[in-house]
């Protein structure tokens, strides 16, 4: 897809959305994807649309699938415009319990924001970054950390509290 930033300059790998100041490179492959192991994951942009775009990991199966989606959607109109976004890993794995059967493992994250309401979006990136610490570390800690050791992760994974 084709875009043309603030400057003017013509850009032919990225997608210029007006509204922001954000732009998507084509492929997720340095280093913007990794697993529980640091390793890179690499993903293929597989279509766009006008608020939505979809990522498929490079050599993936036809049978299991594995995404990422960026999408948003925006309800009301002026000082009550609110704005959803969301970005959303899927990946179908084989079940490894009684029966082998293809099964979905899904994880996203929601910004939920009064767009109308706000002249900037640092409470915004405050609660975003909020999120990811504790997603990514545990206590004072400022490494990242890939295997889902995170407080929030953990809790996540084992449906602990």
């Amino acid at each position: 897809m084709i875009g043309v930033d603030p400057y003017g300059v013509f850009r032919t790998m990225m997608v210029y959305n007006p509204s922001s100041s954000s732009m998507y490179p084509t492929d997720l492959n340095t280093n913007e994807v990794k697993n529980r192991s640091g390793v890179e994951v690499e993903f293929r942009r597989q279509s766009s649309s006008a608020r939505q775009l979809v990522f498929a990991q490079v050599g993936e199966t036809p049978a299991a699938p594995h995404r990422i989606t960026v999408s948003h959607q925006e309800i009301g109109s002026g000082t009550a415009t609110r704005r959803r976004s969301v970005v959303r890993v899927d990946q179908m794995v084989s079940s490894n319990l009684d029966t082998t059967k293809m099964v979905k493992v899904s994880a996203y994250a929601v910004l939920d924001i009064p767009v109308g309401e706000l002249a900037s979006y640092d409470s915004a990136k405050d609660t975003l970054a909020e999120l990811v610490s504790m997603l990514a570390s545990r206590g004072a800690s400022t490494t990242i950390l890939f295997d889902c050791t995170g407080v929030a992760a953990e809790a996540l994974v084992n449906g602990s509290l």
